[in-house]
């Protein structure tokens, strides 16, 4: 899936998982380029913000491989806590 900046620009083959990640209700990459359009910022991306989209979708990607094996992690360290008594 492609993800648009304009009508020009895109980051191409984008997961849908990584576009449609969201922390507090938020799509992560839709807010942060949001909060980038040029009628806001008055001018368009530097390189740097450009390879930072990048660099958020790698990350991001990251999270979404590793989700099992945390979730999996977590269900063991839940099942094996200490139960603390009141003395």
């Amino acid at each position: 899936m492609d993800v648009y900046l304009n009508d020009v620009a895109c980051w191409r083959c984008v997961p849908a998982g990584v576009r449609s990640y969201t922390i507090g209700g938020y799509q992560v990459m839709k807010k942060w380029l949001n909060y980038r359009e040029r009628p806001l910022l008055g001018r368009g991306l530097k390189s740097e913000e450009v390879r930072e989209v990048m660099r958020m979708a790698r990350r991001i990607a990251a999270i979404l491989l590793l989700q099992p094996e945390l979730d999996a992690n977590y269900l063991v360290v839940k099942e094996n806590t200490y139960q603390w008594t009141k003395t």
